[in-house]
C-alpha cells in the first residue's frame, strides 16, 4: 500500500513553510483518507482514528511525531489544493481497478442536506458522483452549476474516470444517446434507465417488448431472475427480465 499511495499522492504541493512542518504531508494525507474510507466524519474522528491505529499506520508512514491533534490536520488539509487531491485520488484508485478487473460504476446526482441558506442566498449544493460498488468508494464527484444539469455533469464526470471494460449504471436523466457513445468509446458497458422523459422512446419500447412477448419468446432470447431480500422489516421481491435484441 505504501508504494502504491506514495506514487500517486507525492506530488500534492505542501502549502506550509520548513519551520511549520511537524508532520509529514504524507502522513497527515495517508491518516486522513484512511480514516474516512474506513468511516470517520470529522476531524475529531479522524484524529481519534489515528490514535488507535498507530501501529497499523506505522506500517505505511514514519509518524516519527505521532499522530496530529484534529485542528492541525484541518488547517494543512484545507490549505491543499483541491484539484491536486482529486486528481491523485482518482490516479490511485483507478490503479486498484486495473489490478483486481472490471467494476460496476453507478452515477448518480444527490443534494447536500443543510446545504440551502435563505439568509445568504445560497443554493443548496448539487453534486454528481460515481461510486464504485467493488470497492465501496466514491470515485469522484462533479459539481453541478445552477445554470446547468445532471447532463452536462455526467459527461465531465466520466472524462474524469478510467472506466475500461467497466459497466456504468445511470438512471432516467443519463439516459442520453451523446453520454451513451462517449462510454462506448472509452471502451465500457452501460445500463440506461428508460423513464417518462423519454415518453416516446419508452412508448415505442413497451410496445415492441409486448409484441415480443406475444408472439412468443425461446430460452436463447429470452431470460428471467428473481430475487428475494429481507430488510428493514420488509420482504422485496425484485423481477429482472432480459430480451436479446441481437444474438450476433
Amino acid at each position: 500500500m505504501s508504494a502504491t499511495f506514495l506514487q500517486h499522492f507525492n506530488s500534492i504541493t505542501d502549502p506550509r513553510i520548513e519551520r511549520c512542518k511537524k508532520h509529514n504531508l504524507m502522513d497527515i494525507l495517508l491518516l486522513a483518507i484512511s480514516a474516512v474510507i474506513s468511516g470517520s466524519e470529522g476531524w475529531e474522528d479522524i484524529e481519534n482514528f489515528g490514535k488507535i491505529k498507530l501501529d497499523w499506520l506505522r506500517k505505511y508512514g514514519s509518524f516519527n511525531a505521532g499522530i496530529p491533534r484534529h485542528d492541525t490536520i484541518a488547517r494543512v488539509i484545507c490549505r491543499l489544493k483541491s484539484d491536486e487531491i482529486e486528481g491523485a485520488f482518482q490516479s490511485w484508485i483507478s490503479s486498484l481497478v486495473e489490478n483486481t478487473g472490471s467494476d460496476v460504476i453507478a452515477i448518480d446526482g444527490k443534494t447536500a442536506r443543510r446545504s440551502f441558506s435563505t439568509k445568504d442566498r445560497k443554493s443548496a449544493l448539487h453534486t454528481v458522483s460515481a461510486w464504485s460498488c467493488q470497492h465501496q468508494l466514491v470515485l469522484g464527484p462533479v459539481g453541478v452549476d445552477k445554470k446547468t444539469n445532471e447532463i452536462t455533469a455526467i459527461p465531465e464526470l466520466l472524462s474524469m474516470l478510467d472506466i475500461e471494460n467497466s459497466i456504468i449504471t445511470l438512471d432516467a436523466m443519463g439516459c442520453q444517446s451523446e453520454i451513451a457513445k462517449q462510454i462506448i468509446k472509452d471502451k465500457a458497458d452501460y445500463i440506461l434507465a428508460l423513464k417518462g422523459n423519454h415518453s416516446g422512446m419508452q412508448a415505442e419500447l413497451e410496445a415492441w417488448w409486448h409484441k415480443s412477448v406475444r408472439d412468443g419468446l425461446s430460452d436463447d432470447t429470452f431470460c428471467e431472475h428473481i430475487e428475494i431480500n429481507s430488510g428493514h422489516g420488509r420482504i422485496e421481491t425484485r423481477t429482472c427480465q432480459q430480451l436479446l435484441i441481437n444474438k450476433a
